[in-house]
Parts: structure tokens; sequence; C-alpha cells
């Protein structure tokens, strides 16, 4: 069993930083690209960034990139996300996600993130 738990998310100023965390139970997250993902109101679930179970390349929705970066800790079962000069178009619930298998096969709750302008 796998359980994705994401933290950090709140109320931040157009500007602002905001540290997203995703701590990870189960012994597959040392070898499972990680990801993040967001949904807007109204809107479809979108790609944000993802990392290889090494720390690797890591990928960005065209969007975020130079704003947001992906990391992760697998001593800690951790993966985070730096969110750092933040629009309102970043407002969305975010979701961290474990793909295991050939696809994204395990979710969190997800962390609302709301940026006033």
């Amino acid at each position: 069993q796998v359980q994705l738990v994401e933290s950090g998310g709140g109320l931040v100023q157009a500007g602002g930083s905001l540290r997203l965390s995703c701590a990870v139970s189960g012994r597959t997250f040392s070898t499972s690209t990680m990801g993040w993902f967001r949904q807007a109101p109204g809107e479809e679930r979108d790609f944000v960034a993802s990392i290889p179970w090494n720390g690797g390349t890591t990928y960005y929705r065209d969007s975020v990139k130079a704003r947001f970066t992906i990391s992760r800790d697998n001593a800690k079962n951790t993966v985070y996300l730096q969110m750092n000069s933040l629009k309102a178009e970043d407002t969305a619930v975010y979701y961290c996600a474990a793909k295991t298998s050939q696809k994204y096969d395990y979710w969190g709750q997800g962390t609302q993130v709301t940026v006033s302008s």
C-alpha cells in the first residue's frame, strides 16, 4: 500500500513563494518517478513537474519553468515543489503522484494553493 500526503499549501500574495511537500509511505518511493499536478476550478488536472527515482532529469510545464523546482529526498521518502514568483494563475489544488508502473497510479489528497493578485 502506498500513501501520499501533501502539505505546505496556503494563501500567498502574487510574487511570493511556497514550498509543497509530499510524504510517501511504502517501499516503492525510492524507485518511483514522482510528479506534481494541479487542478484549477472548472479545469482538468494538469501536469506541473516530475522527477525520476534518482533525481535526474526533471520536467516542467512551460508556464512554471524557471519559477518552480521539484526535488526529492529518498532518505525521507519526500518530494518537494518549491514555487517562487507565484502568479494568480498558479491558484489550484496541487497533487503529488507516484508512478510505479507505466502511469501515475498513486495520488495524494491535494493541497490548496491560492495566490492573491
